[in-house]
């Protein structure tokens, strides 16, 4: 096992990697902020390096200060959690180069699956189902207003190498992608340093389902489950859930099977995810996307199955096995994760300023992965994400009601959060039917 790590983030991930690292005798380095060195993740760490001023591009994001704290700090790897350089594959080469351990996939894998043009094509050579779409860059407006021609409208205008929902907008006619092209161009060159853009058929009324993948240190790639993640705004997800209502097993199989050739494809090692958007009527499904790296709803996996995803990325990166039976995983219940935010609950926006009261529940099934305490300070430079709820239960109907009692139960002042807006969804009939689709939130909004 590694005799030590630096977790190169922020927050309940980097909270969450700590823990873990602790309980398998890991050293566990934290790098701060400015803004960031009275939270919960920096005091638990057994070590702990400020980085810099509060803005990501000074801190985060400086890869090189990173390295740097490494070195001061004797740090035998490096773990990215996920989001700022957790999919960056310059930043993953330049951790093995200067002799480390990189917690992830191999840089190539990253690259490879970074540009969702490239991704797209490696799949669908690999047999996993694509819609139609781009096979190359879109440069511009009249080859857009070609493209969606030939693939048919409505088509989804997506930024190739971003994610998070940003650059990213629907459009059902040649009017809607003039519009929504350039706006998306602009967003892609500001946010991800590319103006990339493809374009793909959309799937209205789909759902949002992923597999969650282990890229074994001996070759093999193995799926652990779907999760299913259609409840969402502004293209970002809000709450997940396994196994998806929307999913039988005939399908489950199929996405699964898909899902270990995706990772096949790049010779994926450690923890990833392969997306895909279901036609839930028709049950079919096809590639969205891979994100190669923890996810954020990745607890409600480990409620059903039992295993610590953290745990085997460590043990992966050193060459070992991992800790349970690769042959035999089974699923047991049903789980849901609804990630609490600092945010207004009916427009979304975020709501920074100072906790109050901070009070989690508890009970049979509930797990709180919190990165704040009473007497923090949520500031506007990051992510205003607080905890997330998550909670098991033997079915479906008992993981809701526990589910409900532990929003209830979850107490925060000082802000606003969006635990109304999840009281709200928890009694919707069409979230609890599990008849639902990635619109639900702007139908409920509508009502």
């Amino acid at each position: 096992m590694l005799a030590s790590v630096l977790v190169a983030n922020r927050g309940e991930i980097a909270l969450r990697v700590i823990r873990t690292a602790r309980r398998l005798g890991i050293a566990a380095i934290a790098v701060y902020s400015e803004a960031d060195a009275d939270l919960p993740f920096v005091s638990e760490a057994d070590d702990r390096v400020l980085l810099g001023p509060a803005a990501p591009a000074e801190s985060y994001l400086n890869g090189a200060a990173i390295l740097a704290a490494a070195r001061r700090t004797g740090a035998r790897a490096v773990h990215p959690g996920y989001g700022f350089l957790a999919e960056n594959a310059g930043f993953a080469a330049s951790v093995i180069d200067a002799g480390l351990t990189w917690v992830g996939p191999p840089p190539a894998a990253i690259e490879q699956m970074g540009d969702k043009i490239n991704a797209r094509n490696l799949v669908e050579r690999a047999g996993v189902p694509v819609s139609p779409g781009s096979r190359q860059a879109v440069p511009d407006v009249t080859a857009a207003l070609a493209e969606a021609e030939r693939i048919g409208y409505p088509v989804m205008i997506k930024a190739a190498g971003g994610g998070g929902g940003i650059g990213m907008s629907a459009a059902a006619d040649p009017e809607q992608l003039r519009a929504g092209f350039g706006t998306a161009r602009s967003r892609a060159e500001r946010f991800f340093g590319s103006p990339a853009i493809l374009l793909e058929q959309f799937l209205a009324a789909s759902r949002h389902v992923e597999v969650q993948i282990l890229g074994l240190a001996d070759g093999r790639v193995i799926a652990l489950g779907e999760r299913d993640c259609s409840v969402q705004r502004r293209h970002q997800k809000v709450a997940e859930e396994t196994p998806s209502p929307g999913v039988g097993p005939q399908l489950r199989s199929a996405m699964l099977a898909a899902a270990v050739r995706a990772g096949e494809a790049v010779g994926y090692r450690g923890a990833g995810t392969v997306e895909f958007l279901v036609d839930e009527p028709a049950q079919r499904f096809v590639f969205l996307e891979m994100n190669t790296r923890l996810q954020v709803e990745h607890p409600v996996t480990e409620l059903v199955t039992g295993i610590d995803l953290v745990e085997q990325q460590f043990r992966i990166a050193a060459g070992d096995q991992v800790s349970f039976d690769p042959a035999s995983v089974a699923s047991r219940g049903h789980a849901i994760e609804l990630r609490v935010y600092a945010e207004d609950p009916r427009r979304f926006l975020p709501s920074p300023g100072t906790i109050g009261e901070w009070a989690e529940p508890a009970g049979p099934g509930v797990r709180v992965d919190a990165g704040y305490a009473a007497g923090n300070t949520v500031t506007p430079f990051y992510d205003p994400l607080l905890a997330k709820l998550c909670v098991h239960g033997a079915d479906r109907d008992q993981a809701l009601d526990r589910t409900r009692s532990a929003v209830t139960g979850f107490v925060i002042t000082g802000l606003k959060t969006n635990l109304p807006f999840h009281a709200e969804l928890l009694a919707s009939a069409q979230f609890a039917s599990g008849a639902y689709d990635t619109s639900i939130i702007d139908r409920m909004r509508a009502s």
